[in-house]
């Protein structure tokens, strides 16, 4: 009976083996696709075939330690041994594979096999080089071609028993085995584990059968009908309802429409605008027709099962997108607190800052080195500092961060940067450099290069001066950086800015008697310092004239040009009223028979020209 049973297993193989074998060459003729996917099939088949083979070497060895005689006790032993061998190796892979079934069972999640839209039951494991989801489809297609060829019958389905598996069978097809890891994931042995999938499986394709029946059939399109008829007159009225709202709608706002006006120039007329408002209100009605359509067909394509699909995936459209942005939203809520936090910290921290800059420009905090007129432009300097820092640390955490959008924009900046930038981070640097040496501060009156005037903006780029004609000039930060700069502002509070101008005087004029003058017509002068004291300089003593500069101190270095048209009328009263020429520029007389270079009105009244001269020697000669 054994001996029997092995070749019915053998002959079993052969046949299944030379069945797919057919198969395979039958599909040969078909599309490369459709190849592919037989070919996959075939082999998942082939190898639910080949795992008999250890379970054959069993067989034959049973058979042949029954067909021993009792005399060959030696030949029994060692066939004993070796069955005994093999079922120590199974018992051993077994606990082996029960071992990585027990690590997996918290975090592995089966595959479903499912049945047009039904799930029969869960694949857990691999068999051979098959994944769990290539097991689970080949199961799927091969019940899908049972009842699509309509061959099947619940009474072929049977389950055989093996020592490696047990196999669903239907006539020569397996359409599904069990082996040992797979009872393992469920923790019951193999043949409860078969039962219950066999159950599983004809109650799926029952309750498949009822669905699509006639009577369910007509059911279904007896519906459809009513839907439409719904959907239609509901689509209809809808419309028209809109329409009237909108009429409603019109009439009630139209006294609030003016149209848009500014200043003389009318953008929007009330025609215009009670035409937009109408345009409006018609987008809106067919938005929200549009709407109640799409969320209207799910509901007519549900109604058959083999369009079922259709409306999951059109519900899919509108629900995935919400439903991926709300979790979206809420895995996004550790780093929505991680930005808040930091600029939270960035706020108050430049906050900080501020009170201490305004504390050290108002005197109240000294601290050694640091100048009052530093504190703003450092605060400033800091606050960019700090901002971009925080944006870089909170840059990784902004969604999509990492896309390609925010890498192209990156890159097009830092281009658009390094290439139009060079001159304008000159004039930062400069405006830095111009800050920290203190050079002027706003109202001091500089001369930078030719131009001369009051500072009356520092930025970070450019300095604007105002000179005395009210001409606002906007020079470079990079520029006063090239050249020199004069500040007659900074120390004329402390030590007194000296305002200088020159006078010739002829040398039959007595110097001290200038120098008399010149200091009395500067004490005369409106903001000139008496102490310190005014001083002449003599500079040169030239061909026909000696020169003079007188030498005053004033604290207001924004009124020098006032100043210096006062002095320069107050050293002529004086030296006109004392009857001094001042012979500049240069005068060529002939003293005798002419005028004096005073002014008439400060001449005695009768003063008179002096005559020539005319020497006559005693020979007659001149």
């Amino acid at each position: 009976m054994k001996t029997v049973l092995k070749y019915l297993i053998a002959l079993f193989i052969y046949s299944n083996v030379y069945a797919q074998s057919d198969k395979i060459a039958q599909a040969s003729s078909d599309s490369l696709l459709e190849n592919q996917q037989l070919m996959s099939k075939e082999l998942l088949s082939l190898a639910d075939s080949f795992k008999l083979h250890d379970s054959i070497q069993q067989v034959e060895l049973l058979s042949q330690i029954a067909d021993l005689k009792a005399n060959d006790q030696k030949k029994k032993g060692e066939l004993q041994q070796r069955l005994d061998s093999l079922n120590k190796a199974r018992e051993i892979q077994n606990n082996r594979i029960k071992a990585q079934v027990d690590s997996l069972r918290a975090n592995t999640k089966g595959v479903p096999v499912i049945f047009y839209d039904d799930t029969l039951f869960l694949i857990y494991s691999k068999l051979g080089p098959f994944t769990p989801s290539d097991r689970a489809k080949s199961i799927a297609d091969k019940l899908s071609k049972l009842v699509d060829d309509n061959i099947y019958d619940e009474g072929k389905l049977i389950v055989f028993s093996g020592e490696e598996s047990d196999d669903i069978m239907f006539d020569e097809m397996i359409v599904l085995s069990i082996t040992d890891r797979d009872a393992f994931w469920l923790d019951e042995s193999r043949e409860n584990v078969a039962r219950e999938y066999i159950k599983h499986i004809k109650t799926g394709i029952k309750e498949y059968k009822e669905r699509t029946g006639l009577m369910q059939t007509l059911k279904r399109i007896l519906m459809l009908i009513l839907v439409l008829a719904i959907f239609f007159f509901g689509i209809k009225y809808m419309n028209k309802g809109f329409t009237q709202l909108n009429v409603w709608l019109i009439n009630k706002i139209k006294p609030f429409i003016r149209g848009v006006k500014f200043k003389n120039y009318e953008f929007l007329s009330i025609e215009r605008e009670t035409d937009l408002v109408k345009w409006g209100l018609k987008i809106i009605k067919w938005l929200i027709i549009i709407i109640v359509i799409y969320l209207a067909l799910p509901s007519i394509f549900s109604i058959f099962p083999t369009t079922k699909g259709i409306a999951t995936t059109m519900f899919g459209y509108v629900f995935n997108p919400i439903k991926e942005f709300g979790g979206a939203l809420i895995g996004y809520i550790p780093e929505l607190i991680t930005i808040v936090v930091i600029v939270f910290l960035t706020r108050y921290f430049v906050r900080f800052l501020k009170f201490l800059s305004s504390e050290v420009e108002n005197g109240n905090l000294q601290l050694p080195g640091f100048y009052p007129d530093w504190a703003i432009p450092t605060f400033n300097l800091l606050k960019i500092l700090i901002y971009a820092f925080s944006f870089i640390v909170i840059f990784p955490y902004l969604p999509g961060s990492d896309s390609p959008v925010f890498q192209g924009v990156s890159v097009f900046l830092g281009v658009l940067f390094s290439l139009g930038s060079s001159s304008a981070i000159g004039n930062i640097i400069a405006g830095l450099v111009i800050t920290y040496m203190r050079a002027f501060k706003i109202g001091d009156r500089v001369k930078i290069g030719d131009i001369t005037g009051d500072v009356i903006e520092k930025t970070m780029l450019v300095t604007r001066l105002r000179t005395i004609k009210n001409e606002d000039i906007t020079i470079p930060n990079a520029a006063i950086m090239n050249g020199s700069t004069v500040n007659y502002s900074s120390s004329a509070e402390d030590l007194g800015l000296i305002l200088n101008s020159m006078v010739t005087i002829g040398y039959d004029v007595p110097w001290r008697k200038v120098h008399e003058l010149l200091i009395g017509a500067a004490l005369k002068t409106e903001h000139i310092k008496h102490d310190p004291k005014p001083f002449v300089f003599q500079t040169s003593l030239d061909d026909f004239y000696v020169s003079y500069q007188i030498n005053a101190y004033t604290e207001n270095a924004s009124l020098a040009a006032k100043i210096y048209s006062e002095l320069h009328s107050n050293i002529q009263d004086a030296f006109n009223e004392n009857g001094v020429e001042i012979l500049s520029p240069h005068y060529r007389a002939a003293r005798d028979g002419n005028m004096v270079t005073i002014p008439p009105s400060y001449l005695p009244p009768n003063y008179k020209a002096p005559s020539f001269n005319v020497n006559i020697n005693k020979d007659g000669k001149d």
